[in-house]
């Protein structure tokens, strides 16, 4: 080959690289195969959303910057967030044919209530720093598709006023603080309110190195501090369900100090259902029956409280293997997509929570933002359903799922 001949290719392949660089087709091939929305083609109105994903950049332009970082971090190189998602690649569905799906039924039933659907609306903490109306407004998206909510200790909206909003009793989470004393506290204040299950959180222990919200906490130009104040006294005195409550002796609303005898203690001070939230292992999921807890939510707490590398949907079948069906066993932490949520239907969880998704559709749009997230996860676990040949929840077997 000649040089100028040569030099006229490589110019010319110069070319094609820079058109296909600058080619709409190859950026929204790149942005299909993320699964997010082109920068420019933010939607507008929750109908325009095609998937979940596209509520993340509304939110996003909707959102300041340091509370958009403090739904979105993960902890330290937040490898346990990323794992979460990786994780469902790893499980493929395995579609049965000619079976009537005619008639499909979701319907979940667990502790004597019916709800709508599996799909769980799973606690997330100060929902008002991404929408005024905050919990209020998820609870009332929850009431539209009767959908199980759950609620944050440390929610912006008091446990009465999401009952009251939801038209029916909410779960409770409860971080039982370093002074049981004021867990105990908070467990009667909701059991008072006419809650029927508590979920202990477990796997908050050590202070978390939340690098994503630190680092967008320092492009926002507000003065926080004047709005919140800092440190945890300040936070905690701003949610309601530690109104009227003595927190001076509290440093962390985990608790380094929790065993399973403040599980057993718990269960002596409130009669109500008490589920355990955290567990990732075998061994403690065992522990969890045989010391007589009413349920396990599988949960690495969305990658936000430990960054161990594995995710949820990896460690559920050796989980529900060992509880054998004498507890029911939910699932949170990486849930975006119908076919996810099958997947660890079909394993055996009793539903799936979910927290980051709705959060996306309550900052860009607030309830109807909410609403249409529920209902896209909704429609897609329809589908996969369909095509996995099971009428109702209980035709989800584990032969449908297979590990590559």
């Amino acid at each position: 080959m000649t040089a100028p001949l040569a030099r006229l290719r490589h110019a010319s392949r110069r070319r094609l690289l820079q058109f296909l660089a600058a080619s709409p087709l190859l950026a929204a091939s790149e942005a299909l195969a993320q699964a997010t929305p082109l920068p420019d083609k933010v939607i507008s109105s929750p109908q325009e959303a095609l998937n979940v994903f596209d509520f993340e950049a509304a939110m996003q332009k909707t959102v300041p910057a340091a509370h958009y970082g403090y739904m979105a971090t993960g902890i330290d190189g937040e490898a346990t967030l990323r794992a979460n998602r990786e994780g469902f690649q790893k499980f493929q569905l395995r579609p049965r044919r000619l079976i009537d799906v005619s008639k499909l039924d979701l319907r979940m039933e667990l502790f004597g209530r019916t709800y709508a659907n599996p799909i769980v609306i799973a606690p997330t903490g100060s929902n008002r720093a991404f929408h005024e109306d905050g919990e209020l407004a998820v609870a009332r998206a929850a009431r539209t598709g009767n959908h199980l909510q759950m609620l944050s200790t440390v929610a912006t909206t008091s446990i009465e006023d999401a009952i009251a909003a939801r038209g029916q009793p909410v779960w409770f989470q409860l971080y039982p603080t370093n002074n049981w004393e004021l867990g105990d506290t908070l467990a009667r204040r909701a059991e008072k309110a006419g809650v029927e299950t508590i979920v202990v959180t477990v796997d908050v222990l050590a202070r978390q190195n939340w690098e994503t919200l630190s680092r967008l906490w320092r492009t926002d130009t507000r003065n926080c501090g004047s709005c919140h104040g800092l440190g945890l006294k300040s936070f905690v005195e701003r949610k309601p369900n530690f109104s009227g409550l003595d927190i001076s002796g509290i440093n962390n609303t985990g608790a380094t100090n929790l065993t399973w005898e403040y599980l057993k203690r718990l269960r002596d001070i409130v009669k109500t259902r008490i589920v355990v939230k955290g567990l990732l292992t075998p061994e403690d999921a065992l522990l969890a029956v045989d010391n007589g807890l009413d349920g396990i939510v599988v949960s690495n707490h969305g990658g936000r409280a430990e960054d161990n590398g594995s995710s949820t949907i990896e460690v559920l079948p050796e989980i529900l293997e060992v509880v054998d069906g004498r507890i029911p066993v939910l699932i949170d932490s990486g849930f975006r997509r119908g076919t996810d949520i099958a997947k660890a239907l079909a394993m055996g969880a009793r539903g799936v929570c979910i927290g980051r998704p709705y959060l996306w559709g309550l900052g860009a749009f607030g309830q109807p933002g909410v609403e249409r997230v529920l209902g896209l996860l909704l429609q897609e676990t329809r589908a996969a359903m369909l095509q996995l040949g099971a009428p109702t929840l209980k035709h989800l077997t584990p032969t449908m799922v297979k590990r590559s």
